[in-house]
């Protein structure tokens, strides 16, 4: 693949466009459903619903925190995780005006 030249484009833009790249694989999709689903949760939890080994969820989960998408506390020997709240508002007040007028339209010019 070339070489992007992300320096044209607003800062917003490549914040966002990291996030959803950091969304853009079904495990770390299915983390953050579950999160938003339960809250919070160990990280040992992940893998009675998600069929990955623990090292692989593991790596998914460092993905997520690395994009800020998520955060992590250590609470004696494990590491309990939640979604990062303030990435979620800014991703809403960013697309869901736009989603809302697209879909209230209902129109598509192709």
């Amino acid at each position: 693949m070339g070489f992007t030249k992300i320096e044209h484009f607003e800062d917003v833009f490549i914040e966002e466009a990291r996030i959803f790249k950091a969304l853009g694989h079904p495990a770390r999709l299915a983390i953050v459903k579950m999160l938003l689903e339960k809250r919070t949760c160990v990280g040992t939890d992940f893998t009675v619903s998600i069929p990955l080994a623990q090292p692989t969820i593991s790596q998914h989960l460092r993905e997520l925190k690395d994009a800020g998408i998520i955060r992590g506390r250590v609470e004696g020997t494990a590491v309990c995780y939640c979604v990062n709240i303030d990435v979620i508002d800014k991703m809403k007040s960013s697309f869901l005006p736009i989603l809302n007028d697209f879909i209230k339209s209902q129109n598509c010019d192709c």
